[in-house]
């Protein structure tokens, strides 16, 4: 994706010039471009006012915030308790050897990331995989081929 300064600037724009919107805007950055871009964290600390090593603090103190690309689809995959007793650990087996990648990681072709969370809130489900906001629940190695399939077909499709 390219990273344009006047996406930027326009997100900037929608907030005051108080640090207070730091949080908030680095989300909204996070949102317009999957991840928070090095050129929107240095005119984010310009448009405030405030050093930059305060922001990064802040976006490396979030796990929900991320200063490198994440795939086109978030696949988290909770190894709480529940989910961990019920079969995680061979999810997560499956979704590397399917994917190609560890959690933290992101498929060469910008499709899929992989996030290992500790709950998703859904232990009745165990185990529970949500991707984009969908949840997956009572999940087993032999329903997720299908499912990433079918998010490579939608990206196939567009």
């Amino acid at each position: 994706m390219q990273i344009s300064m006047e996406e930027i600037e326009e997100v900037l724009r929608s907030y005051p010039r108080e640090q207070r919107y730091s949080l908030a805007i680095m989300q909204d950055l996070q949102h317009r471009f999957n991840h928070i871009p090095r050129e929107g964290m240095e005119a984010l600390a310009e448009y405030l006012s405030c050093p930059l090593s305060v922001l990064y603090s802040m976006a490396t103190f979030y796990k929900a915030l991320s200063l490198k690309p994440k795939g086109k689809h978030i696949i988290k995959l909770c190894d709480g308790t529940a989910c961990h007793i019920r079969g995680a650990g061979s999810l997560i087996g499956g979704i590397t050897r399917l994917l190609g990648i560890q959690a933290g990681e992101t498929t060469e072709d910008g499709l899929f990331s992989l996030e290992l969370v500790n709950c998703l809130g859904s232990c009745a489900l165990a185990p529970v995989m949500v991707v984009d906001g969908t949840y997956y629940g009572k999940m087993t190695m032999e329903k997720l081929p299908a499912v990433l399939n079918s998010y490579r077909e939608e990206a196939k499709a567009q």
